[in-house]
C-alpha cells in the first residue's frame, strides 16, 4: 500500500470524506471493555484518531511512512510503521499479544490486505469473549441523477488503472470473505448498509477524484483521467466552482467476533 498511497498521502489526507462519529459510538457499543482498539491499514488516521474518543489506548498500524507522517494526532493514539517483512509473531506482540484488543477495524482498507494472514493474526489478538472486528468501505455517492452519471462514467473510466483487489469494494463487500460471527452489523455476503452526508464544494469533489488509486496509478502510466475538458464538465453539472452542496456517500460495514 506504500507504493499505491505513500506518493499522495497530503492528496489523501484532504480528499477522502470524513466517518460520522455515530459510527464510533455504535461499534464502542459492542465491546465490553474500553482498553484497547487497533485500527489497521489507518493511513491518514482518520478512524483512529475517532477511535481513541471511547478507548483508552487505540494503535494505529500502516505499511506506509509517509501516510503516518500526517496521520491526525491524539493523546490515545499511537501510530506505527508495519512493513510487509514483520512476521505474525511479531505483529502480534507488537499490538498487544493474544486475546489483548476489544476493537478490530479497518476503513476502506481491508480490500487490499492479505486476507488470510490479517485474519488469523485478529483471531489471535481479539479479546474472547467480547472483542469485535469491524470493517467498512465505500464506493459511490448520490447528489442527482445527471451528477451521479457523469462520476459513474468516471469511475468507469478507471477501472482499468485499479489493482484487481479493488472488486472487492466495487462489489460493496458482498464478496469479501469475512470469517467471524455476526454481531448485529452485516455478516458474511450481507453487509450492513450506511451512508455519510457531507456538505461539500466543487473542489472537494475534485481533490476526492484525485485521491482515487486508480487516477494516480493512471497518472503514473502518463494517463491523465482528470484532464481539464474532465474537470469542465463536472463543474457544469456540479452547478459553478464556488456551489456548496450534498452529497451522500455510500458504505457499506462487515463486524463480527470470533
Amino acid at each position: 500500500m506504500e507504493g499505491i498511497f505513500g506518493k499522495h498521502a497530503e492528496v489523501y489526507l484532504v480528499g477522502r470524506p470524513t466517518y460520522p462519529k455515530e459510527w464510533f459510538s455504535m461499534l464502542a457499543a459492542l465491546t465490553p471493555n474500553h482498553s484497547l482498539a487497533w485500527d489497521v491499514g489507518t493511513g491518514n488516521g482518520q478512524a483512529a484518531f475517532s477511535l481513541g474518543e471511547h478507548y483508552e489506548q487505540v494503535i494505529g498500524t500502516d505499511m506506509s511512512e509517509s501516510q503516518l507522517k500526517l496521520a491526525l494526532q491524539h493523546p490515545r493514539v499511537r501510530y506505527v510503521h508495519t512493513p510487509m517483512t514483520m512476521s505474525d509473531d511479531d505483529l502480534v506482540e507488537l499490538i498487544g499479544g493474544e486475546n489483548s484488543v476489544d476493537l478490530v477495524t479497518a476503513a476502506e482498507a481491508v480490500h487490499w490486505f492479505d486476507l488470510p494472514k490479517f485474519y488469523s493474526v485478529v483471531k489471535r489478538v481479539l479479546r474472547k469473549p467480547g472483542g469485535v472486528i469491524a470493517v467498512w468501505g465505500y464506493n459511490d455517492s448520490v447528489t442527482d441523477p445527471e451528477l451521479d452519471d457523469v462520476l459513474k462514467r468516471f469511475r468507469e473510466a478507471c477501472k482499468p488503472f485499479w489493482d484487481p483487489k479493488m472488486d472487492y469494494l466495487w462489489e460493496g463487500y458482498r464478496t469479501l470473505p469475512f470469517p467471524f460471527e455476526s454481531v448485529g452489523l452485516g455478516s458474511e455476503g450481507r453487509p450492513a448498509p450506511l451512508e455519510m452526508p457531507k456538505e461539500t464544494s466543487f473542489e472537494g469533489v475534485v481533490r476526492m477524484l484525485r485521491s482515487y488509486s486508480g487516477v494516480n496509478a493512471a497518472k503514473d502510466q502518463g494517463v491523465d483521467l482528470l484532464s481539464q475538458e474532465v474537470i469542465e464538465e463536472l463543474q457544469r453539472v456540479w452547478g459553478g466552482p464556488n456551489l456548496v452542496r450534498k452529497v451522500t456517500t455510500k458504505a457499506f460495514m462487515l463486524a463480527g467476533k470470533v
